[in-house]
């Protein structure tokens, strides 16, 4: 579908009442950019773990929004109209900016995937693994005999494995994985973690995600990559969803914000929406488990630190007695609170990497 952005040039003042006026006049969807820096409050409800990058604040904001093909120009011209006359209204008493709307024509969203494709150019993440965009396009790039190839053919999900996180997480798969191995890879995203696991020599591997298009893609990934279903799986699920062992210990305030703020999934954080039940199966409580209970050798998250601390309770759950937690997505800045976490969880720290940035944590119940 080709969607039309309906944007406002206007002022910080006035964004919450044109977004109230847009709603009234049945837009949904609405966003605002300015650059009115955040508080410290603010920046730890936010939930993340990247760098928050702002302008200076010259008290000027856009509000927009995407109006589908129900929008002809003459309905998008009535929209014009109001909005203008609203902002006029406004004039008399705040300060409402320059008043400019514009409408421009977006990508239509069913070709993007392919149209990032032409942007993807394949890369080696280790001595002996390469990402390759399964296109028609023809690359300058030599794939030795003993590489292991992970065949990218759809990138609707996060991740396509330049990150430095999947780098680290990968090594360390390597590192601790023995041939035949079971994997558990919560938060798969595009299926990096998993496919790359299968291809160094797992026996079994089962990638979990928040997102059903990440299931999809992992899926479609796989495939391409030459992995049947038999050696990996994925399927659509929040181990944090409705899990007692995660509720029991998250009883404190601060804690209670975090589990609410965390969702297991393709490296974003959202709430857990109790509505969005299908989405978000607790594979060992829920009724719809999406694939049989049990331990794995390996179990991998290359997710954010403030959702691995809450897992890091329910993963022993997952973890044969001798099995290791490799965890990643972590910032420096957290990787200290993350540690104490998996300690006071009764974990042994085997080894920690870095890459700019970004930590990886491997560790193993005590």
């Amino acid at each position: 579908m080709i969607w039309k952005k309906f944007t406002i040039d206007t002022t910080v003042e006035v964004v919450d009442i044109l977004s109230d006026f847009l709603s009234e006049n049945g837009i949904e969807g609405i966003q605002i950019e300015d650059n009115v820096p955040l508080s410290e409050e603010e920046i730890k409800q936010m939930f993340v773990d990247i760098p928050l990058i702002t302008g200076e604040d010259d008290g000027t904001a856009r509000v927009s929004c995407f109006l589908d093909s129900s929008f002809d120009n003459a309905r998008i011209d009535s929209l014009k109209k109001l909005v203008s006359e609203e902002l006029t209204r406004l004039s008399e008493f705040l300060p409402v900016g320059s008043g400019n709307i514009t409408v421009e024509e977006t990508t239509d969203d069913s070709t993007w995937n392919d149209k990032f494709k032409e942007n993807m150019k394949p890369i080696r993440l280790s001595q002996d693994i390469v990402i390759m965009p399964d296109t028609d396009f023809e690359y300058d790039f030599e794939v030795l005999p003993d590489d292991k190839v992970i065949h990218i053919k759809s990138v609707t999900a996060f991740g396509t494995g330049t990150h430095e996180t999947t780098r680290l997480c990968l090594e360390q798969v390597k590192g601790y994985m023995s041939e035949g191995d079971s994997v558990f890879d919560i938060g798969c995203g595009s299926g990096i973690l998993s496919i790359g696991a299968c291809l160094l020599g797992a026996g079994y591997v089962h990638g979990l995600d928040i997102d059903p298009e990440a299931v999809k893609a992992s899926r479609i990934n796989a495939e391409a990559s030459g992995l049947s279903e038999d050696r990996i799986e994925f399927s659509c699920g929040n181990l944090l969803a409705d899990n007692r062992i995660a509720e029991n210990y998250l009883s404190q305030d601060d804690n209670r914000k975090r589990m609410e703020k965390a969702s297991i999934g393709s490296g974003i954080a959202s709430p857990v929406n109790p509505d969005n039940a299908a989405m978000m199966v607790d594979i060992k409580l829920g009724s719809a488990d999406p694939v049989s209970a049990r331990k794995y050798d390996i179990v991998v998250a290359n997710i954010l630190a403030d959702v691995i601390i809450p897992l890091s309770l329910i993963v022993p759950e997952y973890l044969t007695e001798k099995g290791v937690f490799i965890a990643s997505g972590i910032s420096d800045k957290k990787e200290s609170e993350v540690v104490d976490a998996l300690i006071n969880n009764g974990y042994e720290i085997l080894g920690i990497t870095r890459e700019n940035e970004w930590v990886c944590i491997v560790s193993r119940l005590g």
